[in-house]
């Protein structure tokens, strides 16, 4: 018989329900020296961690990638904290801004095996605020992120008053998300099914996603359509004339004989707009140095559903990303403007 938190211990279940708010005390004490624009290195990182678990890690209160949503988590606040200030600037000065603050954690160089597993590499902060930049969004929007992890994309949406809709798979992750986004209902689905699982109440215009890239919930080995089965999903919870925003591996691309006929069924509903390859040196401080894509699709159905648009190229950082989404991407033609209204499901 599978044993759930409820059936656990009662020390076991209650330390587990104390993690997500142990993460955000450990984040907070880190925020101070990003305010300050100091490098948090492993010895201010375990101080932190060991004082709000009030334990260290050699016995065994938190692991390393515990540490690591730690930083991630004091991004978001120093991101929320600080938002007027990141924004008033150009796209190119805001993201050197994050950069900056992203390049004072530590790099994610102790891996879990459930994070190895699951692959759980968050969102590099500089890729998720191009990724938004991409996604256009306003304060009339509903977000849905349905692979959350610890809102690093999730917080541009916040930070642009749009509604938000988060999911998360990761326990832990997805109580924590609870914290970070107080008053917004977290769900806790396998998002390779989120437009099955998900409330019909739940309409998003813009989803930003960056799905596992092979791994799949209750798979024991690699799935290689994985990602395009939760874009998919995604596609057909998205309100028409709503955007989708997804970072993806590098192959999954619209020209890729592999996924060729699989983009095209996508474009009956939803248009390819922008696709882009990004240098494996991007994610390189999270943990992997695996090749990525950005790709947004639009969901309007494509004029002729075999004809893509082409990749942009391989940008080598996130600064030459960006200058292509601002050169490159369409903007939504006005006949879609994006409202919240529920289609009928």
């Amino acid at each position: 018989m599978t044993r759930t938190l409820s059936d656990a211990a009662p020390d076991v279940a209650s330390a587990f329900a104390a993690t997500p708010a142990a993460i955000l005390l450990a984040a907070a004490r880190l925020l101070p020296t990003l305010e300050a624009g100091r490098q948090v290195d492993a010895a201010e990182l375990r101080t932190a961690m060991s004082h709000a678990f009030n334990a260290s890690d050699a016995e065994g209160a938190w692991d390393w990638k515990t540490g690591y949503d730690a930083c991630e988590a004091a991004t978001i606040l120093f991101l929320r904290k600080y938002d007027r200030t990141i924004l008033a600037r150009t796209p190119a000065s805001s993201l050197a801004l994050i950069e900056r603050i992203a390049g004072l954690l530590p790099s994610h160089t102790r891996r879990s095996e459930t994070s190895q597993a699951l692959q759980q590499f968050s969102t590099p902060p500089g890729l998720a605020y191009v990724a938004a930049v991409a996604a256009a969004i306003g304060p009339n929007d509903r977000v849905l992120e349905p692979s959350a992890g610890t809102g690093m994309l999730a917080i541009h949406a916040d930070l642009a008053r749009a509604d938000l809709a988060l999911n998360e798979l990761a326990e832990v992750r997805a109580a924590l998300l609870g914290h970070l986004f107080p008053g917004i209902a977290v769900s806790h689905q396998d998002a390779a099914s989120i437009d099955d699982r998900l409330s019909p109440a739940i309409c998003p215009t813009v989803v930003l996603m960056n799905p596992p890239f092979s791994a799949t919930a209750e798979v024991d080995r690699a799935m290689k359509d994985t990602a395009l089965r939760h874009i998919a999903s995604a596609l057909a919870r998205l309100e028409p004339g709503g955007r989708l925003v997804a970072i993806t591996g590098a192959s999954c691309a619209p020209a890729a004989p592999a996924w060729r006929s699989t983009f095209a069924r996508l474009q009956e509903h939803g248009q390819v707009q922008f696709t882009a390859a990004i240098d494996g040196s991007v994610y390189a401080r999270h943990g992997t140095s695996v090749a990525t894509r950005l790709t947004v699709i639009d969901k309007i159905p494509a004029d002729d559903p075999d004809r893509f648009p082409e990749s942009v190229g391989k940008a080598a950082d996130t600064a030459t990303l960006l200058a292509w989404v601002l050169d490159h991407l369409p903007a939504q033609n006005s006949a879609r403007s994006r409202k919240r209204l529920c289609s009928s499901r």
